[in-house]
């Protein structure tokens, strides 16, 4: 989605390029190994900027992730596994909605486009790690 906007030039592009020099492929990879520990789901968990944003741009993973911490959150009819960018968006505006629920912080918060447009991958990598503070894996007891 972001190949379709101008390229950034003078203090927007300076500024871009800051953002993105912050972003680490490292914890990007101890997120996306969490994501999958906790989901089961079969997904790379290379922390290249690529990967990171393929794996999470559509939301499904990140509304899957959400219903494990607190199971029933998103009602499975509202995950949406349509092609359709709104419907992709919609996905990660439950999450972002679901994830402020848990106690994660406004301030820690990405907004949609920081995602869907790769704007600022490191503002979702920031939004998960406050996650993953706020919930603990879900304890399996046998009593």
């Amino acid at each position: 989605m972001a190949e379709n906007r101008a390229r950034k030039s003078g203090f927007a592009a300076e500024a871009f390029n800051k953002v993105k020099a912050k972003y680490d492929p490292q914890l990007a990879s101890q997120l996306l190994n969490w994501i999958k520990d906790l989901t089961g789901e079969d997904i790379d968990t290379d922390g290249n900027s690529k990967n990171f944003y393929d794996t999470l741009c559509d939301g499904i993973i990140l509304c899957k992730l959400i219903n494990v911490l607190q199971p029933g959150t998103i009602p499975e009819k509202k995950i949406n596994n349509s092609k359709m960018a709104f419907k992709k968006m919609e996905n990660i505006n439950h999450f972002l909605d679901s994830a402020q629920k848990l106690g994660v912080p406004s301030q820690e918060i990405f907004q949609t486009v920081d995602l869907w447009e790769q704007q600022n991958l490191t503002s979702v990598c920031t939004c998960l790690q406050s996650l993953a503070r706020k919930v603990r894996k879900p304890s399996h007891k046998n009593t």
